[in-house]
């Protein structure tokens, strides 16, 4: 298994719809806290669109990417035969092995077989380049959907990128994500949650933790994939604390924290095999 930066754990040093700091965290900058911070892969999201960054710079993150050792991998958001063949075309030229896809939104109400025979006339390209598409579970996506559109396509080109968290929305508990997904993982998304209560007693909203300070059964989880060739991709769900510089800061200390105590576990697990 092996450690990776997600772009989510930017979320607002890169900009997040109408909060956008005055200059946005770029890819080259995002690569070189991946290399600071000793890792193997960095994944590239939606929330830096990699097909709006201009060909320059790609080309420099590609070749700066290859100098340090760090594999990149990309990610769109929904599923479209067209953009999805763009991004293939992007994976190539940055040698990335994962184009990962969130489905949602209208993916909730397109059909299983529709979204299936897509992907089958697809896969050939995925495979042609050596770039495996994983799709994840999110918010409105049931695991179960997901499951049932991999076994239809049957291609060792798809699989799921699991998010540990994500399907909460959807009405599963983690460890019911896990158990309907793992067989079928090539990629994962570690992330923690708490619940916090509001103070008037009306119900309570789950947001993010660092690593280890949550409800996310981390060690289990990771003993569950060690011994796999899988990346494992750190995101969190800090809340917007208010200003950039905080943001940037709170961004700073999660991820930097939230990767010692990954390393450590995964060293643990490693060592007790």
């Amino acid at each position: 298994m092996k450690l990776g930066l997600g772009s989510y754990s930017y979320r607002w040093s890169i900009g997040h719809k109408d909060r956008v700091p005055q200059r946005p965290l770029g890819c080259l900058e995002l690569l070189e806290i991946t290399s600071q911070l000793d890792l193997d892969v960095l994944q590239i999201a939606d929330n830096m669109p990699i097909h709006t960054i201009a060909s320059e710079t790609l080309e420099d993150l590609s070749k700066s990417a290859n100098n340090l050792g760090i594999n990149l991998e990309i990610g769109l958001q929904s599923f479209s035969p067209e953009t999805t063949k763009e991004y293939l075309q992007i994976a190539e030229r940055l040698n990335a092995r994962i184009l990962r896809i969130a489905l949602d939104g209208n993916d909730v109400q397109t059909s299983d077989d529709d979204i299936a025979k897509e992907f089958k006339k697809i896969l050939p390209i995925a495979e042609k380049i050596k770039c495996k598409i994983a799709i994840e579970n999110h918010f409105a996506f049931p695991s179960t959907r997901m499951a049932n559109i991999i076994k239809l396509v049957d291609h060792e080109y798809l699989g799921a990128c699991l998010d540990v968290a994500n399907s909460i929305c959807a009405g599963e508990w983690p460890d019911e994500t896990i158990d309907c997904l793992a067989e079928h993982t090539i990629n994962l998304h570690i992330k923690d949650y708490q619940f916090k209560l509001d103070p008037y007693g009306v119900g309570f909203c789950i947001e993010g933790a660092p690593m280890g300070d949550g409800l996310t059964n981390i060690q289990s989880l990771l003993s569950k994939f060690i011994d796999t060739e899988i990346s494992a991709i750190y995101e969190h769900w800090l809340p917007w604390p208010g200003n950039f510089e905080d943001a940037k800061k709170n961004e700073d200390k999660w991820t930097a924290e939230s990767i010692v105590y990954l390393k450590s576990l995964t060293s643990e697990l490693i060592q007790n095999q």
